[in-house]
């Protein structure tokens, strides 16, 4: 796990290394272990490490194969490399390093583009060709590494985060109008290619771009699973997807222990993270290190779940911390938790793995996180009703949505609103695809493969990686999804939804971590803002730089401002904070 960054000339100038030293420096922390900056002509790599697999120097990057003529810079992990470097070295291939990055180097080499078809993991890379002069770009299935653009026509510039381009300069920061649609409608998610300004741009997941020397590129997408039912399949009773259910999850969680230093676990006490647990602990993992964090109350709301946390790590006998937020602390750290995020994520869990990532740095630099489990085993309230959905479009947005086009009208200055219902035309786009069978599988496959990658895994890319922690996310193995996307809904949406999953569970974990309610990462103080959050947010949102900005209309935020408790979106997050958040952050990175 490192953070990447680059500068690709189009113009038949030098690549500008001072530029790509300072995109470098800003992603310090997601590489605190080594450094470098490598330039021929018109393209210059640089990168941050974080020693994870093969600790020697041989494994640094900019990593560059003369005798191939290929340079990479690579950010995540192949967690399959030990069998394709057998693969590659019987077709011939010597190598210098113990890692993965030479891997991807040699497989690109033998096999061109398709190679990310061959590759378990997570991934951002670029390749250099000598001989060409092209780059290519790819990023995992499901965006789990990040991927920012900046072009302008003379050049492209890449990093693993938004803030690191802004350092490097000469970037359009206005904000981009359909961005603030998404964001304010589609819960706060802005979806590739766009973010929430005009001159930043993300590669898309599972996407392969190929920059030739003279600027022109072409961009494809190399993997997209089927929510259609197989012939095969029909005969299939709940406990035999069980049985597949659970032998994937096993491979997943086996394919995620690889590493060189220590794997621990995020563990919250729900039925992801415990079953994550218990199957490490199969695999004969011993001392597992297992980490759980909790707030104090707020509005009668507890703050914990430690009753979970604290029987999972009793039952599996693991090595287990847990670290209480109070409101104070909580308070002093919601600044450097804003500046950590690539972009403005609303959902109140940054906080908490903002804080949570710092104590587990502490102790090792790996560990295994539940994220992606709700989305691909329907574990949210919006998917039942789309059961009998006639509509799947509108009874989405209905289930989904923080606020209508018309509303937004309403609360977003005149200025700063966009023309069209963006966010329910990128919706509908989505939806109505080819190859997903029913209401729920259309939401299912949108959730995967669009909120899920701009909301709960950016949110634990962006938290883990400020302080040099990496986190693995074996629900979304890309062989799991893929037979998960052909059970029958029926299966998923049994006993409160994660049926099959929780199925699957019962074979590993207690009973009552499975037939809790469901939980979250509680934040109350950031839910129902009173006292000194109160004070705060409206500092933010009343203040010169807001003003002159102008997002959003006076009226709506003084409604906001009376009574934030009153005004709860419909996944119930606070509307005020949401405003606040973006406010905060565009303030944070000085746009």
């Amino acid at each position: 796990m490192c953070g990447i960054a680059g500068e690709i000339r189009f113009d038949g100038s030098f690549a500008d290394t001072s530029a790509v030293d300072k995109m470098a420096c800003v992603l310090a922390p997601r590489g605190p272990d080594g450094s470098g900056v490598l330039a021929r002509g018109p393209v210059a790599f640089g990168h941050r490490r974080l020693k994870i697999i093969d600790l020697s120097e041989n494994a640094a990057q900019p990593m560059a194969d003369p005798a191939l003529g290929l340079t990479i810079v690579f950010n995540g992990c192949i967690y399959n490399y030990p069998e394709l470097r057998q693969e590659l070295q019987a077709k011939g291939y010597t190598f210098f390093s113990d890692g993965d990055t030479e891997v991807i180097l040699k497989a690109f080499h033998a096999w061109g583009e398709d190679c990310v078809n061959r590759f378990h993991g997570m991934f951002a890379f670029a390749i250099h060709e000598r001989d060409t002069g092209a780059v290519t770009l790819a990023r995992d299935r499901f965006g789990i590494k990040p991927f920012y653009l900046a072009e302008n026509g003379k050049r492209l510039r890449f990093a693993s985060s938004l803030p690191a381009l802004l350092a490097a300069g000469d970037i359009d920061t206005d904000v981009d109008k359909a961005a603030l649609h998404n964001y304010m409608s589609f819960h706060a998610v802005v979806p590739p290619p766009r973010t929430i300004l005009k001159g930043v741009r993300k590669l898309p997941p599972a996407t392969i771009r190929r920059i030739e020397s003279d600027g022109t590129s072409r961009e494809r997408r190399y993997w997209n699973p089927s929510y259609l039912r197989r012939a095969e399949d029909a005969g299939l009773t709940r406990n035999d997807w069980r049985d597949r259910v659970l032998e994937s999850l096993r491979t997943a969680v086996r394919r995620r222990m690889v590493a060189d230093v220590p794997v621990g676990v995020l563990l919250s006490g729900g039925v992801d993270s415990s079953l994550i647990v218990g199957l490490l602990a199969e695999e004969g993992q011993k001392g597992l290190m297992t980490f759980s964090i909790g707030f104090e109350e707020a509005n009668g709301e507890k703050g914990d779940e430690f009753v979970y946390s604290d029987l999972i790590a009793k039952r599996f006998e693991t090595d287990h911390r847990k670290i209480f937020v109070p409101a104070s602390d909580l308070m002093s750290h919601l600044p450097d938790t804003i500046r950590a995020q690539s972009e403005p994520m609303v959902s109140y869990d940054n906080i908490g793995f903002y804080l949570l990532s710092r104590e587990v740095s502490k102790h090792i630099k790996v560990v295994q996180s539940g994220q992606g489990a709700d989305e691909v085993f329907a574990g949210y309230h919006w998917y039942p009703p789309l059961l009998s959905s006639t509509d799947v479009v509108s009874d989405y947005a209905k289930v989904f949505f923080d606020r209508s086009h018309a509303t937004l009208a309403t609360q977003i200055s005149p200025e700063w609103m966009a023309e069209e219902d963006e966010s329910l035309e990128l919706v509908r786009a989505h939806l109505m695809g080819p190859n997903a069978e029913t209401p729920v599988d259309r939401a299912l496959r949108l959730d995967s493969e669009v909120m899920l990658v701009d909301d709960p895994v950016k949110r634990v890319d962006n938290m883990t990686m400020a302080w040099g922690l990496e986190a693995r996310v074996p629900f979304l193995d890309h062989e799991l999804v893929e037979l998960a996307a052909t059970i029958p809904p029926e299966f998923k949406l049994a006993d409160n939804g994660k049926g099959v999953l929780k199925d699957a569970a019962r074979l590993v974990v207690p009973s009552e971590v499975i037939d809790r309610k469901k939980g979250y990462f509680p934040v109350p103080q950031l839910k129902y803002i009173q006292g000194p959050f109160l004070d705060m947010v409206r500092d933010a949102l009343t203040s010169q730089k807001a003003r002159e900005r102008g997002l959003f209309q006076t009226k709506w935020l003084d409604q906001l401002f009376a009574d934030p408790a009153a005004h709860i979106t419909p996944l119930r997050g606070s509307e005020l904070w949401q405003a606040a958040l973006l406010e905060m952050w565009l303030q944070e990175h000085q746009i």
